[in-house]
């Protein structure tokens, strides 16, 4: 529990942010290649899940670099 825990933190910060959104929009890339090249919906999938969290990272990165480390933390009601 306590690597999930360290790598849940380093998420949370602006480089584990951009990394993680650069590494979804490879894999977003990957499979939309594999969803035109052979059709399958499964891959089309795929692709708009990694798409929607490289696009959540990086607007978190965009709001942590505009307002700060406030941006990242996530709100719980």
């Amino acid at each position: 529990m306590k690597p999930l825990n360290k790598l849940n933190q380093w998420h949370q910060s602006r480089l584990g942010l951009f990394v993680f959104g650069l590494a979804e929009l490879a894999l977003a890339y990957g499979f939309v290649s594999l969803s035109v090249d052979r059709g399958n919906l499964w891959y089309y999938l795929l692709t708009l899940i990694f798409l929607v969290g490289a696009l959540k990272n990086l607007f978190k990165l965009t709001g942590a670099i505009l307002n700060g480390n406030k941006a990242t933390k996530t709100r719980r009601s």
